[in-house]
């Protein structure tokens, strides 16, 4: 693998952060920093009993390729993967995972942390909420949070 070719999945399943890691250092003798995030579903006060996400398919993974070959430009990674799921996910699950391997930690931090900010706001994922008192809620707005943190960039 080289960093500018990211692992990128959107899937229904779970996904199992200890394997994904060491894929990226398997190996390799010029890794010295693996930096993983991963994002999980949050019960939102004990009133959530799944979150549903849906994806444009193709679109959201031509998205993510975008964004983690801009990481591997920006930042000497050694790799990258990308992870995210859709379909109904219960909290405590997981939703996304970004994974980033460098020869320096900083690099692997950076690269993470880009990731994540505009996968939260350039990736085409919706979210509706389902309560566990059998409603469902609206979809789930953009947060001005969000785009501030993207914009550091």
């Amino acid at each position: 693998m080289t960093a500018t070719d990211p692992v990128i999945r959107v899937q229904r399943e779970d996904f199992d952060i200890a394997a994904e890691s060491a894929r990226l250092t398997q190996g390799r003798s010029d890794v010295g920093a693996v930096v993983t995030f991963a994002g999980l579903c949050r019960d939102e006060g004990g009133t959530l009993a799944a979150l549903e996400l849906e994806h444009y398919p193709g679109m959201a993974e031509a998205e993510i390729t975008r964004i983690a070959k801009q990481a591997a430009e920006r930042w000497p990674v050694t790799g990258l993967t990308v992870i995210h799921r859709f379909g109904k996910i219960a909290p405590g699950e997981n939703i996304v995972l970004v994974v980033a391997s460098s020869a320096h930690r900083q690099a692997a931090f950076d690269a993470a942390s880009f990731l994540m900010d505009f996968l939260k706001t350039r990736a085409p994922f919706w979210k509706k909420e389902h309560r566990k008192d059998g409603t469902t809620g609206e979809w789930v707005e953009a947060k001005d949070a969000d785009d501030k943190a993207a914009e550091r960039w």
